[in-house]
């Protein structure tokens, strides 16, 4: 069985699943609105931005 990702816990219940708890998902939820997570760019910023022409 796989354990809870924010508490890291066996799930107990499977209203909640991948989460063991309303608490754990919601803590997860949180962190999604918060910015807790990122997906990483994978474009370099430097390349993308046009260089000054004298």
């Amino acid at each position: 069985m796989a354990t809870c990702p924010t508490c890291r816990r066996q799930p107990a219940d499977s209203k909640y699943k991948p989460f063991c708890s309303k608490r754990c998902a919601d803590v997860d939820l949180q962190r999604w609105f918060t910015g807790g997570y990122v997906i990483a760019d994978s474009v370099d910023e430097a390349s993308t931005d046009p260089s000054p022409e004298d």
